[in-house]
């Protein structure tokens, strides 16, 4: 056998005893005439002793080994002289009689250590080695661990798991679809599933109640550091459920979650209205480990001076950094640059320091009497010593989400976003519709099967914008980690959905009819979730990118650069696929 045990399991009770390991070579050392290899498997890191006074010729050969050579060696354990406490292999070592060079290797491009040297895109190239070092193996294993107490718990609840097709039709509502030509049916196209909606719907009508999968999907979007194109979900839908049934099944098992992999407790989650989140947070996912929350201040600052920036706004709202009034100009400068950012789009920040020996200074002082800053320091709650952070606009959820984003800077520079610390909660009464600037019409805010709260159906037929959705997302440290709502198992109340949504009855038959026809033969009341594993596992591991805990992740720019796709295909597989590239015509 190659090897006996593993380089990350010997112990001090193994003294004595002849083994075989086998790994990569992470260092070599010499000194004087012993020569020291440290030994790496995915299970740890042992150190082999080569003595030149007893095996010369063996002495020479470990000389000439070099980084990630693959070797296998054999020898006994022995205590070690100096100690590696911060090794679990550290009180032993292997005295080496015999050496097998497995296969040698290149020097690699970067170091195999937990700090590297090699930068993201090198990393990327070369993934292969780069799954070698500790704290990416590491991720794989949390994945690992995550994806096994998951099915566990879901099958202790009778859920069963059942996998759906990953060629199926195109449904354009949603995000852009990839699609794939078939060569069998010249002309047409399958896509890639962005979620498996319609399928597991389709499977609660069967009467499989309880049904989940831990699914691939696919969304062709522009890419974020919580993006890819390709990534998993933890997919779920039950029937004979309300909205209760679900978010206390499911609370349930994020709890398991958090106690078998980080020994947390997490508390009864509590149930924010997306409307609450919004006015208090400026966010669907609010990130409860600070306060800071959004104070109005139209009463106080609309109208009381003569700043027209103020006068002039639909909305004006601060945060209070508590013990910040000592803040340079230069910090202040850099804050007011990050709100006027692009990609957040404020033209400006005000603020207001309540300085420690009572006096105050604000950046708009000139506009304002004493009094004035007394009632914003009073509605605020400041102290002296705080400092207050105030944008406007004539935009109030715009300048909300511009507030969100100073806010979540702020807890950055304090240090308030542990990343030790979990805070999780429900949102609820999503919007069913959004207005969409692009089409010149209501969109579905989820999907066009989500149920509208049965209070708000009487809106459907005249305000179909104030309509709340039986919808509801799990949201942990401001990253939404799942959602789902009840579905629709109505004809009548799917087919008021679609009107609403501009689709005729033929355009709707033609991309949804076999779920319609469906409904017709008893479909349950029903509903599901969808966690996203990739973002969960991030968050478990306390990485700023989901990038980590993929194996075989692409870039920023949608690309494998260890494979090198996506790629051009041969002219043959085009022609046999009748398919044409004309980039002149795409570039125009």
């Amino acid at each position: 056998m190659y090897r006996t045990n593993t380089c990350g399991e010997l112990r001090l009770s193994d003294n004595g005893k002849k083994v075989t390991l086998a790994g990569w070579v992470q260092r070599v050392r010499k000194m004087g005439g012993m020569t020291f290899v440290d030994l790496r498997d995915r299970y740890g890191l042992t150190q082999l002793v080569f003595n030149e006074s007893d095996h010369k010729e063996l002495c020479d050969q470990a000389n000439r080994l070099g980084r990630e050579f693959c070797i296998q060696a054999e020898g006994t354990v022995s205590e070690r002289q100096s100690k590696n406490a911060n090794l679990p292999t550290g009180d032993i070592e292997i005295i080496a009689d015999k050496l097998t060079i497995l296969s040698e290797s290149l020097t690699p491009p970067f170091t195999i250590e937990d700090n590297t040297d090699g930068g993201d895109d090198i990393r990327m190239k070369y993934r292969y080695l780069d799954l070698r070092r500790n704290n990416v193996r590491s991720n794989m294993e949390l994945r690992h661990r995550m994806t096994i107490l998951v099915r566990n718990f879901l099958d202790g609840q009778q859920f069963i798991e059942v996998e759906t097709p990953i060629l199926i039709g195109s449904t354009p509502e949603g995000a852009r679809d990839f699609v794939v030509p078939s060569r069998m049916n010249q002309g047409q196209f399958y896509a890639l599933p962005q979620s498996p909606q319609t399928l597991k719907q389709l499977l609660m009508v069967s009467g499989f109640d309880r049904y989940f999968q831990i699914a691939k999907c696919f969304r062709d979007e522009d890419l974020r550091a919580d993006r890819q194109p390709e990534f998993t979900q933890i997919d779920c839908e039950m029937s004979f459920v309300e909205q209760d049934d679900i978010l206390d099944m499911f609370e349930a098992m994020t709890r398991h979650l958090f106690k078998e992999i980080r020994g947390i407790e997490i508390p009864k989650l509590q149930r924010m209205s997306w409307q609450e989140a919004m006015r208090r947070f400026g966010s669907d996912k609010p990130d409860l480990r600070f306060g800071m929350e959004f104070v109005e201040l139209m009463d106080e600052l609309k109208g009381t001076g003569e700043f027209s920036v103020f006068n002039d706004a639909t909305y004006i709202g601060g945060i209070c950094a508590k013990g910040c009034a000592d803040y340079t100009r230069k910090q202040l400068d850099e804050l007011t640059e990050f709100v006027k950012r692009p990609q957040i789009g404020a033209k400006g920040m005000v603020y207001i320091k309540f300085n420690s020996d009572g006096s105050v200074k604000s950046s708009v002082d000139k506009f304002y009497t004493p009094e004035v800053w007394e009632s914003v320091k009073q509605k605020m709650g400041a102290e002296n010593g705080d400092l207050v952070l105030i944008l406007s606009g004539q935009n109030t959820n715009k300048t909300r989400t511009q507030l969100c984003s100073l806010r979540l800077e702020m807890g950055d520079r304090l240090g308030l976003r542990d990343k030790d610390k979990f805070v999780c909660l429900w949102i609820v009464d999503f919007p069913l519709f959004e207005w969409s600037d692009e089409e010149q019409r209501l969109m579905s805010t989820h999907h066009p099967f989500t149920m509208p709260n049965p209070e708000d159906i009487p809106l459907l037929d005249t305000h179909p914008e104030q309509v709340r959705a039986k919808a509801y997302d799990f949201v942990c440290n401001g990253v939404e980690l799942g959602g789902g709502s009840l579905r629709i198992h109505d004809g009548s109340l799917q087919e008021k959905m679609f009107k609403i949504l501009g689709f005729t009855p033929e355009k709707a038959m033609a991309q949804f009819g076999f779920l319609i026809n469906a409904f017709k033969y008893g479909a349950p009341p029903h509903a599901g979730i969808a966690f996203g594993l990739d973002r969960f596992v991030s968050l478990m591991a306390g990485l700023d990118s989901i990038r980590d805990c993929i194996a075989f992740p692409k870039n920023n720019s949608g690309r494998d650069v260890m494979l090198d796709a996506p790629s051009e295909l041969a002219a043959e597989q085009l022609e046999e696929l009748s398919l044409r590239i004309d980039l002149n015509q795409q570039n125009d």
